[in-house]
């Protein structure tokens, strides 16, 4: 019977859980890294027994971890992140009158097919790639050296580029998306980018349709599907048909269209999920009550999934890295909160059940499905 791993980075240190396809009993390991802030953890499609890791403190900045045995073991891996190929600790300068600090590593994003290839999304806004397991890395610096970079501006947690999709059906397609200037899609490989935000609307900007400066909180696909994305903006679910040359708003009848995460269905494409939160000033569930919406046909239409959930005096919030969806038959559906539950549906939404609770405040959340 295939099983899963569930890998969970918080703000004091990453977890690592294990069940059968059954999904009713749980090992729990860790605190992997303890009292240290694990940003984002990620296995490798192409190798279940590696993953990566995003590790980073205060005092001691950012480190990245490499595990190859499913997260017994850990080894420190190239932490050189670079400016064209400038090595630094802290802060470097691109030739221009703007500083670009390195903050963080958000989002680690392994290749489907190379366990040692792994992009990197960081703060202030720039994508790295290694080749080599995480020992070396290079900015794919056609992205920052985009005409539109010196008007990127930060979002509340700051200018970050937190999501990397990688096209199943072309390995020169990529998608970015980065907090506040929008979505980015690369065809070939990295070189060059251009943005792909046309149709979305956001208040507070000079100009609301901008060709720059929206605040993407997320963007998903379905693998079968690439050229279809869905996004969760600062207000607003959106989709996009082409790839994203053009987005459409799908919030339809959610309770607010304001959120972070989204995810879609491992075995339905037109199966989308979302959780919306009160307002960009208030980052919890409306009415107190934690729900997960899905929508079956791609957008517009929502409903609510409750079974299992606080309906009452719940005031966590769901981060945009923190849900993930799992491959067997009956899909399963995992997200977790800044109270540090961790919740799991076996049966696409249906009903919950904490897999998992009082960890420290959940940032990721990520499964892989075990042979």
């Amino acid at each position: 019977m295939s099983g899963v791993r569930v890998l969970i980075g918080t703000r004091k240190g990453a977890f690592v859980l294990t069940s059968d396809g059954k999904r009713d009993r749980w090992n729990v390991s860790g605190p992997h890294f303890a009292g240290w802030e694990i940003y984002h953890l990620k296995g490798s499609p192409a190798e279940p027994n590696r993953m990566y890791a995003s590790q980073s403190s205060g005092w001691f900045g950012q480190m990245i971890q490499c595990s190859s045995d499913g997260g017994k073991t850990w080894e420190p891996v190239g932490n050189e992140f670079a400016y064209d190929g400038v090595p630094g600790t802290h802060q470097w300068y691109d030739g221009t009158q703007h500083p670009w600090q390195f903050a963080r590593v958000w989002h680690l994003e392994p290749s489907l097919t190379d366990p040692d290839t792994v992009y990197a999304g960081v703060e202030d806004a720039a994508l790295f790639r290694t080749i080599d397991a995480g020992r070396t890395w290079q900015e794919l610096s056609g992205l920052r050296r985009h005409a539109s970079g010196p008007s990127w501006q930060p979002g509340a947690g700051g200018m970050c580029l937190h999501t990397v999709l990688l096209d199943p059906s072309n390995p020169d397609r990529i998608f970015i998306a980065i907090s506040a200037a929008g979505a980015f899609r690369s065809d070939d490989a990295g070189t060059t980018w251009r943005p792909i935000n046309r149709g979305l609307k956001s208040e507070g900007i000079p100009n609301p349709s901008a060709e720059v400066g929206h605040c993407v909180h997320r963007i998903a696909m379905h693998p079968s599907r690439p050229g279809v994305l869905f996004m969760q903006k600062h207000w607003d679910v959106m989709r996009s048909d082409d790839a994203g040359e053009s987005w459409q708003e799908v919030s339809g009848n959610l309770p607010s269209d304001f959120g972070f995460p989204i995810d879609v269905h491992a075995h339905e494409p037109e199966t989308i999920y979302v959780v919306p939160i009160k307002s960009d000033s208030e980052h919890f569930p409306p009415d107190g009550k934690l729900r997960v919406y899905r929508s079956r046909t791609g957008g517009n239409e929502w409903e609510a999934l409750t079974k299992g959930l606080p309906q009452s005096d719940c005031y966590v919030n769901v981060l945009r890295d923190a849900m993930a969806i799992d491959s067997l038959d009956s899909c399963g559906v995992y997200f977790g909160t800044t109270g540090g539950q961790v919740y799991a549906s076996r049966d696409a939404g249906d009903s919950w059940a904490p897999i998992v609770r009082d960890l420290p405040s959940v940032l990721s959340v990520e499964v892989q499905t075990l042979p």
